[in-house]
């Protein structure tokens, strides 16, 4: 129930469709079961059955309710034969069969309407706040997760709480009152036979719900392996050149068809089991139907206390009852199974994410004096990346961190842009600790380029419209001018309208990382942070990729994470960094002079 209500709570901005469906369901119902009453009449008059009464009948008690209302039936024939004639109130009453049907149909749809926008409504919402989580969530979340299982919580479970929890409002409201006010008429029809229904409720009941109890179960293990396998295909697309170059299609081919295969078990069983709600019911219904046959058959023709043609009514009123037990027994089959999906979505949107805002963060805005680290250390898990690192970056700097893989370079990009939180010490920027700022005035202040050139599937204009949203057509190209990525694009089909594919695959390395530095440029930051922009480039790329990082870096402060020494040798101050710990710092040459750690760099590099 926790489950449903947290769910139900996106059903708000909807609540007026939801009343539309209850009160629709609830004239569904109403005449639905009217339906079959109305049959009474028409079958009197069809088969000359009704008594001739000249007086109309006089309420005694409700326990009589059934025999004053047959009275009163047989009252208005009556009058109504004498009056027109046979076949006219025969007419009629085809009439009323007629409309009554209509009705409860015309309501029916209504129902379906109302709850059609109910429903997308809150997979819509749901899947908006699941995305909005999404960017939300710090780095870290999605380094310990599947990115295929974040994509099936986000389409295949928001789909199944749609198809189940949204259901319920059939589940408590149409299909309840539909078997409510049948029972209602049935016990005015005959408050004896009546009570044979009764009898096998409880039994019914105790069935279904020994089948559903595991299902819940099953269906976590189905969506599991579903964001499973989608993990796998995401991995394949993504890496498919390793995949075909290292002749690895056998590996991953296993890797699928294991995962389906247990797919294919866990959804045989799931949906095996909640198959067996439809039989089920309708064989206990039938039992009903067999039991009231045999009672009710006796009570017309020996013992001549129930009216035939209210008798025919009774049990297409009886019949009636076993299409919405159905429903609710494959509803709450339903529930069980969106309980699990709910579960998975909730734990993404209950996750609380460690990287907030303070209370009283402040909006930054431009850069004065100078980006401080004092006495900061980081990890990651266990073991300590960073260690009692300090470092001081004054306004209009270029700053270079040097070092083998793994001394935690990346790491401080990481950390300055507040992917991460700092375990001790502080960041601060002009003498404000980046914790008091906001994330996105913090942001605002600095362009990043990484190794890995991010692009999207979309055109270049639109690529760079994300380091400024509001950029004109001639701002973006000085934009691919200062990063030297003009030179390509002004030879593509559509220019900046072009496409790049996914992940800019249609474009060569050197491009996509100008395309990157362009992106950085149109922003327009204060602070540039460069995480070994050019180490993934070949000579003539990185030519002319460094050439567009010098344009790039003119009157900026930079921090500038190297893999190429070659690329800092003009940095105001190199940091030599081992293990996560400051071992030299200098110029170029004044490092040179030292003969330590850069020099044993820079003298591997040019070995090879």
């Amino acid at each position: 129930m926790d489950y449903i209500k947290k769910i139900w709570a996106y059903a708000k901005p909807y609540k007026k469709y939801a009343y539309g469906n209850v009160i629709a369901n609830v004239f569904y119902a109403l005449f639905g079961s009217l339906a079959f009453v109305s049959l009474i009449p028409m079958l009197k008059v069809l088969f000359d059955d009704k008594k001739v009464v000249s007086a109309p009948p006089e309420y005694t008690s409700i326990l009589e309710l059934g025999d004053y209302l047959e009275g009163h039936l047989n009252f208005y024939l009556t009058q109504q034969v004498e009056a027109i004639g046979e076949m006219k109130v025969l007419m009629y009453m085809i009439a009323v069969v007629v409309v009554t049907f209509l009705l409860k149909n015309f309501f029916g749809y209504l129902a379906m309407w109302f709850i059609t926008f109910l429903r997308n409504g809150v997979l819509k919402d749901i899947r908006n706040a699941l995305y909005l989580k999404t960017l939300d969530l710090p780095i870290s979340f999605f380094s310990e997760k599947k990115k295929g299982d974040t994509i099936s919580r986000m389409t295949s479970d928001v789909q199944v709480i749609q198809s189940s929890f949204l259901s319920i409002l059939e589940l408590i409201v149409r299909e309840p009152l539909t078997i409510l006010f049948a029972i209602l008429i049935m016990l005015t029809l005959s408050a004896k036979l009546t009570l044979f229904v009764f009898i096998f409720i409880p039994v019914s009941g105790f069935i279904i719900s020994r089948i559903g109890k595991t299902l819940k179960k099953k269906s976590h293990q189905v969506q599991e392996e579903q964001g499973f396998f989608l993990s796998i295909l995401e991995e394949t697309l993504s890496g498919l050149k390793i995949i075909k170059g290292f002749n690895a299609q056998s590996i991953f081919t296993n890797k699928f068809k294991d995962s389906t295969g247990r797919y294919y078990e866990y959804s045989n069983n799931l949906l095996n089991r909640q198959n067996l709600a439809s039989p089920i019911s309708e064989v206990l219904g039938i039992a009903v139907i067999g039991v009231l046959l045999w009672f009710g058959g006796s009570m017309v023709l020996i013992e001549k206390t129930l009216d035939p043609a209210a008798f025919i009514a009774y049990m297409g009123l009886a019949y009636q009852i076993l299409t919405p037990a159905k429903a609710i027994s494959k509803a709450s089959y339903g529930v069980k199974k969106g309980n699990a999906a709910a579960e998975r979505v909730l734990e993404i949107l209950e996750t609380p994410s460690l990287i907030v805002d303070a209370p009283n963060a402040k909006q930054k805005v431009g850069f004065q004096n100078k980006l401080s680290i004092e006495n900061m250390s980081f990890k990651y898990e266990d073991e300590y990346v960073l260690k009692n690192f300090t470092l001081h970056v004054k306004k209009g700097e270029t700053v270079a961190l040097v070092g083998q893989s793994g001394s935690g370079k990346s790491t401080i990009a990481n950390l300055v842009t507040r992917f991460y939180d700092v375990n001790e010490g502080s960041i601060s920027i002009d003498g404000d600790n980046i914790i008091d700022i906001t994330q996105a005035s913090l942001r605002s202040l600095m362009g990043l380029v990484t190794q890995d050139s991010i692009l999207f599937n979309d055109s270049i204009k639109e690529n760079m419209l994300v380091g400024d949203p509001t950029a004109t057509d001639e701002e973006i190209l000085g934009a691919l001018k200062i990063a030297n990525a003009w030179e390509f694009v002004k030879d593509l089909p559509e220019t900046i309208h072009t496409n790049i594919g996914d992940s800019g695959n249609k474009l060569s390395g050197g491009q996509k990382q100008r395309l990157s530095i362009a992106r950085a440029v149109l922003k327009n930051p204060p602070i540039m942070i460069l995480d070994e922009a050019t180490s993934a480039l070949d000579t003539e790329s990185e030519r002319l990729v460094q050439e567009a990082l010098e344009n790039m870096m003119k009157n900026r402060t930079s921090i500038v994470i190297a893999h190429r020494l070659s690329t800092i040798q003009k940095a105001d101050n190199i940091v030599v960094l081992s293990k996560g710990e400051i071992v030299e710092q200098g110029r170029h040459e004044e490092l040179l002079a030292k003969n330590g750690v850069y020099q044993n760099l820079v003298e591997m590099q040019s070995l090879a």
